[in-house]
């Protein structure tokens, strides 16, 4: 039984090394990074980076994220944080509402993490009975309204115009390629200075963000508040 086992998981392992390789091999290199800058502000040389792989309807995700703004508040320009969609297949609407991020970050850059928020705060609008009975084209009417009237604009004509452009599609599809070149395979799933933290899919609290971030302070490797 334990040799079957044994057997079972270095197949899995296997195809998951293929998975990832034929990613690797299929992905165009995109024309610019992919991901949406917190407060527009990149990461400096000497500033420490949080990459994060969010999913707009993930409870996970937004459970997530209350801690992890905090945390950046505290650091400020010390800590630069990018976030990445990253659509999980098996969450109704993922991928539409990654796509509305995309298309919003194209239109006002400044709006794009009050979208996310919106998302978050009201993620039982896009899954489960809320959309079942609802067609493709309904489901993206809805959240064109929804993402207007979350920006706080009436461009509405513009959003939903975002949705038949083939560039926010293709933005889209390279995020979550992106996560899959990274080996990411939940949400949320994060990296700091490009290494990734474990326990990838649960959320982490501040005190566990001090805890990982604090130490890597020089030269007396603590941060001082």
């Amino acid at each position: 039984m334990e040799l079957w086992k044994s057997v079972l998981f270095l197949n899995s392992v296997l195809l998951l090394v293929l998975f990832f390789g034929f990613v690797s091999c299929q992905v165009s290199i995109p024309s610019k990074q992919d991901g949406f800058w917190y407060e527009n502000r990149n990461a400096k040389t000497d500033s420490i980076l949080i990459e994060a792989f969010f999913d707009p309807v993930c409870p996970d995700s937004r459970d997530s994220w209350p801690p992890l703004k905090q945390a950046l508040q505290h650091y400020g320009s010390h800590v630069s944080l990018v976030v990445h969609p990253f659509p999980l297949p098996y969450h109704d609407n993922a991928f539409i509402s990654s796509r509305a991020l995309h298309i919003i970050d194209k239109l006002d850059a400044f709006a794009t993490y009050r979208l996310l928020e919106s998302f978050f705060d009201q993620q039982d609008k896009f899954y489960g009975k809320a959309t079942f009975n609802l067609s493709k084209a309904s489901v993206v009417d809805e959240i064109a309204k929804f993402t207007s009237n979350a920006i706080g604009n009436s461009n509405y004509a513009a959003i939903k115009a975002g949705f038949t452009d083939p560039k926010t599609d293709h933005a889209t599809r390279i995020s979550f390629k992106y996560g899959c070149v990274k080996g990411v395979y939940g949400t949320p799933f994060f990296f700091v200075n490009g290494f990734p933290l474990p326990d990838a899919g649960s959320a982490l609290d501040y005190k566990g963000w001090r805890k990982i971030i604090d130490p890597l302070f020089s030269p007396a490797g603590q941060w001082k508040n």
